[in-house]
C-alpha cells in the first residue's frame, strides 16, 4: 500500500515540516500504508517568490531563509527524518531543498529512506526549470539510480524532469518497478503524461504534489 501525502507546509521553517512529516507518516502508517511519498521540495517548502517578484528585487531575505532551512545531508534533518521511517516501518520518499554540511548550493532532490531508518540515495533534480534555477543548482547523473526494496525497484524524477526521456530510460534499464513523480505541476495534460509513463515501462507510478485534487497512482499494465 502506497500512501501519496497531499498536505501543506511550514513555509521555510524546517524543523516545523517535519513535525508535520511526523504526524502525516504516522498517520499513514496507521492506514496500512508500506511507502509515503511526499511532493517537491515539501521541507521547506516551495520557494514561490521566485515567479513573483524579480530576482534582484529583495530576494537576498528569502534566499537565506531557504538555505539555513534546507536539509543538510547528512545532519540532524535526515536523522529526524530516518527515525520517523523506523518508527513507522515505512519507506519514505520527500522531496526537500537539500545541501551538502559544508557547501553553499542548495539542491531540488528526493530522499529516500529504508523502514530501518536509513537514508539509502537521494536524487538530485537534473535541471531546474526556468526561475528554479535562480535557487537550485544542478544536479548530475550520478544520482540516477533505483533503489532496490522487498517488493521490487523504486525510483522516479522530480517534476518536469520527468519529460527528459533519456533519464527515463536510464531509470528504466535499472528495471523499476515503481516510479515516483513529485511535483509542483497540476492539471490533466500533467495526468495524462504520467499515465503515459506507466504505460511506456509497465510500471506503477505514483505522482503527488502540495495542491488540491491531484495525487494518483497508475499502472501500466
Amino acid at each position: 500500500r502506497v500512501a501519496a501525502v497531499q498536505a501543506s507546509y511550514e513555509l521555510m521553517d524546517r524543523d516545523a515540516t517535519i513535525d508535520r512529516v511526523a504526524e502525516l507518516t504516522a498517520d499513514a502508517a496507521a492506514q496500512g500504508a508500506q511507502v509515503v511519498v511526499f511532493p517537491e521540495v515539501f521541507i521547506p517548502g516551495t520557494p514561490f517568490w521566485i515567479d513573483t517578484q524579480p530576482i534582484w528585487d529583495g530576494d537576498a531575505e528569502w534566499f537565506r531563509l531557504l538555505a539555513d532551512n534546507a536539509v543538510a545531508v547528512p545532519g540532524p534533518a535526515t536523522d529526524r527524518l530516518g527515525a520517523i521511517a523506523r518508527e513507522h516501518g515505512v519507506w519514505l520518499a520527500i522531496g526537500a531543498s537539500e545541501r551538502e554540511p559544508s557547501a553553499g548550493t542548495v539542491y531540488n532532490a528526493v530522499l529516500y529512506f529504508s523502514p530501518d531508518g536509513t537514508l539509502v540515495d537521494r536524487h538530485r533534480k537534473l535541471v531546474p526549470t526556468g526561475s528554479e534555477r535562480t535557487v537550485w543548482g544542478m544536479g548530475d547523473g550520478s544520482t540516477l539510480r533505483v533503489v532496490e526494496a522487498p517488493f521490487g525497484r523504486m525510483g522516479g524524477l522530480i517534476c518536469w524532469e520527468n519529460y527528459m526521456p533519456l533519464a527515463r530510460f536510464h531509470l528504466y534499464a535499472q528495471g523499476v518497478d515503481l516510479w515516483l513523480a513529485p511535483t509542483l505541476a497540476v492539471g490533466d495534460a500533467w495526468v495524462a503524461s504520467m499515465q503515459h509513463l506507466a504505460r511506456e515501462n509497465r510500471m506503477f507510478v505514483v505522482g503527488v504534489n502540495p495542491r488540491s485534487g491531484q495525487v494518483f497512482v497508475v499502472c501500466g499494465n
